[in-house]
């Protein structure tokens, strides 16, 4: 979706949005952990967020990753800069192109800074000397596919600026009818360069008016998080910077803390100047740090830490060629990357109640069984050595639900939700059975609970009990047994590293585990149960084991998980919970284990027993 479109939105419900700013890591790790950082800022719900073409295109492959992992798995509306320096065209379109088949419609279109170590900018040959020609270039060649932003500068172009600190007055209104030539050329609207007095700010916007330049125009705040990097940042810029915000940092640059609290507070103050205009849209440089910019967006009222709203218990995507995605396999929960990256390629994606289980999913490389490489250190930590024995697997899932580990091989994230039941987790993990996934039987929560809720105010949601695990063979059959026994209301799916199934679900039936009742809208069935996606689910679940330990025969993960298979169940109707809590009280069995397994998995369900009463 174009960026403009949600701007226009915005307007018109008399939303105040925000947006963050983001640049290329050097390095691989560095990569993995800004995405790990922008995922959880995208939980507060920007309107966008962009990411830096480097000076001279010298991180031209790591933007354009980094472009594409911002879309596709960390799913928010994606801004890329593109910049002519040192970028003949059809390298220019390389780029235009790649972002174009990843579903990202909306650029930054910039002239770019001279490449390193030279003072000036110089046109390459076969490229574009300034930001107006890419415009163009993108408007002839792309016709209205994408969204485009260009830079306002409200002291003017720093390539204006004397050594006085000013741009006269002829070179000040110069820039602005260049930037309004941007503007007439398809521009959609402006994002400003970084300053620190709001007053030339608003005159600039002002002054943009005032020849005619009616698209939104977006303030660029960085906060300053230290003194060092506020200095080259604003040198660089050639901002100005007003005298009472010199002596407010000049006793405390030696502190960064107190730096840092002092910008934020200034940004605070800078934001609500703004705002109190009557501009609506605030775009902060994040310098890929976090702190500083939501602590501005809470003081301002823009977000709550306790209040992430979720559309869906997934985050939706926003590629725009698979927007209309609104159900998942419940399998993928915790690890979405990998299902968007087996469903890259889809034609159709599911969609109504209850999808489309019959695409192909991708075969997903190597690198895909693991978390993101910046983690694979402390995967092999905490789950890799040292391993002697069965008792340290069941150890190791055991201390991850007490919350003693922080890292988990078949998850990218542990949601509040799963913290509900990890008392019972740590239970049925002590006795063997390994859980890699679950959700808590919900039955009529309020859609705006910052535990369970999904879908915005005004609705009810509901779930229905889940649990995954691996388990020796053996005791599978007696799970099933005593299921068939005490407890026809579970359904269950399970299957060996071979592919030999074990269930009670008919085939091709699909089970929705999660629904949402909103006000004049059908009922919404976002995630499923099916055995379509289960069965590749599973050859990514075993995969895991093998890429992280190996596949030696004499490694305890190889005896006691590599051959032992996994199975997964749900609950099938909660006008049975009743009759399940009393099969309970009459269950006997010699084996005082067996009673206490078939207490936890019932457990969730039971509770909502509790929940009536």
């Amino acid at each position: 979706m174009k960026v403009i479109e949600k701007i226009q939105k915005a307007a018109a419900d008399g939303r105040t949005v925000f947006s963050f700013e983001y640049f290329p890591p050097k390095t691989d790790d560095g990569v993995d952990n800004l995405l790990e950082r922008m995922d959880r800022m995208v939980a507060y719900g920007p309107t966008f967020c962009d990411i830096t073409w480097g000076a001279g295109g010298s991180t031209a492959d790591t933007t354009l990753k980094i472009a594409k992992s911002m879309q596709n798995l960390v799913c928010v509306e994606t801004m890329m800069h593109l910049t002519c320096t040192n970028m003949p065209v059809e390298k220019i379109d390389h780029a235009l192109q790649t972002i174009k088949s990843n579903g990202i419609q909306n650029v930054l279109a910039l002239r770019g800074d001279p490449p390193h170590g030279q003072d000036k900018f110089v046109q390459v040959e076969g490229g574009f000397s300034c930001a107006l020609n890419l415009v163009k270039h993108i408007k002839d060649k792309y016709d209205d596919y994408f969204g485009i932003t260009v830079a306002g500068y409200p002291e003017a172009h720093p390539d204006e600026i004397k050594a006085d600190g000013r741009a006269p007055p002829e070179a000040y209104n110069r820039d602005l009818e260049y930037l309004k030539r941007k503007v007439d050329a398809g521009a959609d609207f402006i994002i400003t360069q970084l300053f620190y007095d709001t007053d030339i700010f608003l005159k600039f916007v002002n002054d943009c008016r005032q020849i005619g330049i009616t698209c939104p125009i977006v303030p660029g705040i960085m906060p300053i998080n230290n003194y060092n990097g506020f200095k080259r940042m604003t040198t660089f810029c050639k901002t100005k910077i007003p005298a009472e915000i010199i002596a407010a940092l000049d006793p405390i640059k030696e502190n960064d803390e107190a730096v840092k609290n002092y910008g934020i507070q200034l940004g605070t103050d800078m934001c609500k100047k703004i705002l109190a205009s009557g501009i609506k849209t605030l775009h902060l440089y994040t310098l890929n740090m976090d702190k500083s910019a939501l602590a501005i967006l809470m003081n301002l009222g823009l977000i709550e830490e306790s209040k992430i709203s979720r559309t869906l218990p997934w985050r939706p995507p926003t590629n725009v060629f698979r927007v209309k995605e609104d159900v998942r396999p419940i399998f993928w929960a915790n690890r979405p990357k990998s299902y968007i990256t087996r469903t890259a390629h889809w034609n159709q994606y599911p969609h109504g109640r209850w999808g489309d289980s019959g695409n192909k999913y991708a075969q997903l490389p190597d690198d895909m069984f693991t978390r993101p490489s910046g983690r694979s250190k402390k995967l092999n930590e905490e789950w890799v050595a040292p391993l002697k024995s069965a008792e340290d697997i069941k150890e190791r899932f055991t201390n991850f639900y007490q919350g003693k580990l922080t890292s988990f091989p078949w998850s990218e994230s542990y949601g509040l939700q799963q913290k509900i039941i990890d008392d019972q987790l740590v239970k049925i993990n002590q006795k063997g059975f390994l859980t890699i996934n679950s959700q808590p039987a919900v039955n009529g929560e309020k859609s705006d609970s910052p535990t369970v809720g999904w879908g915005g105010p005004g609705g009810y949601v509901y779930q229905k009990a889940y649990l995954e695990f691996f388990c020796t063979e053996e005791k599978l059959g007696q799970l099933i047994k005593k299921i068939k026994e005490a407890f026809p209301s579970l359904t269950y799916m399970a299957l060996d590293k071979n592919g030999k199934s074990f269930t009670n679900i008919p085939a091709n039936a699909v089970n929705a585990v999660t629904w949402g009742v909103f006000p004049g809208k059908e009922i919404i069935q976002p995630t499923v149960v099916e055995s379509a996606s289960f069965k590749f689910w599973m050859e990514e679940a075993f995969g895991i084991w093998a890429h992280l330990f190996g596949k030696d025969d004499s490694s305890p993960l190889k005896t006691v998980l590599h051959d032992t298979p996994k199975l997964e169940h749900s609950t099938v109707s909660y006008s049975r919970v009743m009759r399940m809590k009393n099969a309970i009280k009459r269950a006997t069995c010699s084996s005082r284990f067996f009673k206490l397994l078939v207490y936890a998995i019932c457990l969730s369900t039971v509770t909502v027993v509790h929940y009536y009463h």
